[in-house]
């Protein structure tokens, strides 16, 4: 008897019809056993890419340490405390308070602080004195221990009671305006203040240098009186023609204001290098 290879399988009887439940069975055993296949070797797959990977970021991981824009903040190395260097010297800070600079003003308030020579130049010097673009020109000096020589009126005398021990005067001209203006030296501060207190006459206008005689005979000018330190400063200005001072002679007014406000500056200046020199040798 003949047996068909290959062939469907045939029921119980072999009547020569298919056991069509069997070729089911078969065919549905068969797609199950192909599925598991594929869902094997895409497991592997998988497995294999991933080791591939993982093997790359292993690889990569050994270079310059730089955290390229692809890698992963995870792959990072963790941060490591270095320990505190406890040998270096910590800052100090003194819990006492630098004095202060010296006042430049507290070294003009007596001759034992103010002993730097005095002398003309030293107040005025150069032959013109520029205060912004206003130019004036120097005419004649004078110092002069008798303080009362260098006055007109009263002035002397409160001078002399007050122990002036110099006086020196400088005249400046400018556009027809001629001022004098004079420093009186004190050996204290008081004796300036109290001077100012009792003033009265003037400053006597010093001719000569190319200034003629002015504010002399009864002649209308403008007259000041101040005081800074143990200085006392005057000044007496009017116009070279001998015209009348007013309160609307502001040319004379201007050139007098420059000139005091010089001999203000020139004081100061002296306080300024006391201070310094003071600070520099705080032994001396």
């Amino acid at each position: 008897m003949s047996s068909w290879q290959g062939g469907p399988s045939r029921g119980p009887g072999d009547n020569g019809t298919p056991d069509w439940a069997a070729l089911a069975e078969e065919s549905a055993a068969r797609a199950r056993r192909r599925r598991w296949l594929l869902i094997g070797g895409g497991v592997l797959a998988t497995a294999l890419v991933g080791a591939i990977v993982a093997t790359a970021v292993v690889s990569t991981g050994g270079g310059d340490g730089r955290n390229g824009p692809d890698r992963a903040a995870s792959d990072l190395p963790a941060p490591v405390d270095l320990p505190e260097d406890t040998a270096a010297p910590a800052p100090s800070f003194s819990s006492v308070a630098p004095p202060p600079p010296p006042d430049p003003e507290d070294y003009i308030t007596s001759a034992r602080k103010d002993p730097a020579p005095i002398t003309v130049d030293g107040f005025f010097p150069g032959r013109k004195l520029a205060m912004g673009d206003r130019i004036h020109l120097k005419g004649a000096t004078d110092r002069t221990a008798d303080c009362a020589a260098g006055t007109q009126g009263a002035l002397g005398q409160v001078l002399k009671a007050n122990g002036c021990e110099q006086l020196i005067r400088a005249t400046y001209r400018k556009d027809g305006v001629a001022v004098t203006v004079g420093i009186a030296v004190f050996a204290t501060e008081a004796r300036a203040k109290k001077t100012v207190d009792q003033a009265s006459g003037g400053i006597a206008s010093l001719s000569g240098g190319g200034v003629p005689t002015f504010c002399r005979a009864g002649t209308v000018c403008r007259r000041t009186t101040n005081s800074y330190g143990r200085y006392a400063y005057f000044s007496v200005g009017g116009y070279l023609d001998g015209t009348r001072v007013t309160t609307g002679s502001k040319d004379v007014y201007a050139v007098g204001d420059d000139l005091t406000d010089f001999a203000f500056r020139q004081i100061h200046r002296r306080g300024q290098l006391q201070a310094a020199r003071a600070a520099a040798d705080p032994d001396a």
